[in-house]
């Protein structure tokens, strides 16, 4: 499939497989993978302003607010490498970031083409999240921190889903097979094209 076809949103909860999928789907179809949490932890890294902010609100295991994450966003999408497609991997994360993503776009004349949700049970999650905690040493991989992350995710993210689903824009398959089979699956979704 030739690049400009995609512009995916990957939705799914933390330690869903969202990063390991983005990859690989990245250097299939040569399009830019954007992960707000990637942007977010290189401003914190380089300790910008906006990223002092940011860790402050990551370590609580809260979300960084709407506005502050789509302004990351809209810069990102002036990137030269965003003309032919998109993969967006951790945003939008609330209903109003996926309502002003859908603006955003409708002004670019750029609609989404596919929206994929992850779905593993959350005692998975927990499992993976502590067993990545203990071999990055990232500070926000606790278990009283997952714990708080996945309810926030429950309350906030999870209505995302329900969002696309209603305007029949959302497919969903189980993050619990092995990475190939999830893979397969998501490139047989990429596959039937737009909207699928």
């Amino acid at each position: 499939m030739t690049s400009g076809n995609i512009r995916l949103v990957l939705l799914g909860a933390p330690g869903a497989g969202k990063g390991t999928q983005s990859e690989g789907i990245s250097k299939s179809y040569n399009i830019p993978h954007i992960s707000t949490g990637d942007i977010m932890r290189k401003a914190v890294a380089d300790k910008t302003e906006l990223g002092l902010k940011i860790k402050s609100i990551m370590d609580s295991g809260a979300l960084v607010p709407d506005a502050m994450v789509i302004d990351v966003i809209r810069a990102r999408f002036a990137k030269p490498d965003c003309q032919n497609g998109f993969l967006l991997d951790g945003f939008p994360r609330t209903v109003a970031q996926a309502e002003a993503l859908d603006s955003m776009l409708k002004e670019l004349s750029t609609p989404l083409t596919h929206i994929i949700e992850l779905d593993v049970p959350d005692n998975i999650l927990i499992e993976r999240l502590l067993g990545r905690g203990k071999a990055s040493g990232r500070s926000d991989d606790t278990k009283e921190v997952i714990e708080s992350r996945l309810k926030t995710y429950h309350e906030q993210t999870a209505p995302v889903a329900n969002f696309y689903s209603k305007s029949n824009r959302l497919t969903k398959i189980s993050g619990t097979a092995s990475v190939e089979t999830i893979s397969k699956n998501i490139n047989d979704i990429l596959k039937k094209g737009v909207g699928a």
